[in-house]
């Protein structure tokens, strides 16, 4: 009778805590949806999403909504299921994928190095490139060389116009500098004296406990040196066109979906319409867009373009997000050029960027401050 009686309380204990579990999973579901629902995505994606949660194995599935990591996971998975049932180029497929790259910038954007910024000039650090405004006169190039709690000393602003002997004493400043990973910054200073620090002609400048905000970074940018072609853009119909025959040879130094930074041999001159073709993930990428900004670099004889890139088709911008983020599956690195086999193994490991063409950049030219 006691064997049965134990028994019988075990199973009901057994039954107990199955329940117990199924209503902890239930709850948790409903917060999951609930918390799908507040960020935005409709009833179809959290189906969708609970499925990804489920098949990557999420310890907390709700964590997908808050956790970079968690929902980087997530986004892997679908990426490769998408190549592997061969759906990825459906439309709701995309659809469905941008919104996922959107929301995770969001969670990106909203980390505390990114969203806070800073309020006067004591916190910008040592080495920070400036542009150095002087009305009547131009915008010159500078560099923060020491901060100090009573002043700034800025390397001596740079511009081939610009008189050896001309005077910076009492000169009245506006100064733009590009915070990396926040945004664009310009406040006034003095120039109270010129001096040398560390080595270097400087000008000791004011502080200001006003810095003006001028333009918060809407997008995620990745570091890279990856080999591309250039192209004018001479036909407004074929920006998306994937050009057959190479380019100027040049370097995307930095990426993301609103733009880029690229390394070109010689000078270069803002405001003109190009396309830069490069490879991602072994298939060819085309973006257009403007040059907005130029650095030349005399001892290199090299500039560096900042390129706003127009809107790009949502194939190209999942692309590109893709690469930004490390979404996509681990191939063999694509080679540069279109390069196979032999022809690769002699080509030289460093391609030197080619020097653009007079016919396609013929003017040196002042320096803005944008970036993307």
């Amino acid at each position: 009778m006691v064997p049965v009686l134990l028994i019988a309380i075990a199973v009901s204990a057994l039954l107990i805590f199955l329940l117990s579990i199924t209503d902890q999973n239930k709850k948790s579901w409903v917060q999951f949806y609930a918390k799908g629902k507040d960020s935005g995505f409709s009833f179809k994606e959290i189906e969708l999403l609970q499925r990804l949660a489920t098949k990557s194995k999420l310890e907390d599935p709700t964590a997908l909504f808050f956790s970079q990591k968690q929902l980087d996971t997530c986004i892997k998975d679908l990426v490769r299921s998408l190549r592997l049932s061969g759906t990825e180029n459906e439309k709701a497929n995309q659809d469905f994928l941008s919104k996922l790259y959107d929301f995770r910038k969001k969670i990106e954007m909203e980390k505390p190095r990114i969203k806070n910024g800073i309020s006067n000039s004591r916190q910008i650090s040592d080495g920070q490139n400036l542009r150095v405004l002087v009305k009547g006169y131009g915008v010159y190039k500078s560099q923060v060389v020491k901060n100090t709690n009573n002043y700034l000393a800025i390397s001596r602003p740079v511009n081939s116009k610009l008189p050896a002997t001309f005077s910076w004493q009492g000169m009245k400043l506006s100064v733009y500098f590009w915070r990396d990973e926040d945004a664009g910054y310009v406040f006034d200073s003095d120039v109270l004296d010129e001096v040398f620090s560390k080595g270097i002609a400087s000008l000791k400048i004011s502080h200001s406990d006003s810095l003006f905000r001028t333009q918060k970074r809407k997008s995620i940018r990745v570091r890279k040196h990856k080999s591309a072609f250039l192209y004018p853009a001479l036909n407004e119909d074929e920006l998306n066109k994937i050009e057959d025959n190479p380019g100027i040879k040049c370097f995307i130094e930095d990426l993301s979906d609103t733009g880029c930074a690229i390394t070109v041999g010689g000078k270069a001159q803002p405001s003109l319409r190009i396309k830069v073709q490069f490879f991602i993930n072994n298939s060819p990428v085309c973006m257009s867009g403007t040059i907005r900004s130029v650095e030349y670099k005399e001892d290199s004889n090299r500039s560096l373009l900042h390129v706003e890139a127009d809107p790009l088709p949502i194939e190209i911008r999942n692309q590109i997000l893709g690469e930004v983020f490390g979404m996509l599956p681990e191939e063999e690195e694509e080679l540069p050029f279109r390069m196979l086999g032999e022809e690769a193994e002699e080509m030289a490991t460093e391609i030197e960027p080619e020097e653009v063409g007079e016919e396609l950049f013929a003017a040196d030219s002042e320096v803005s401050g944008a970036e993307f």
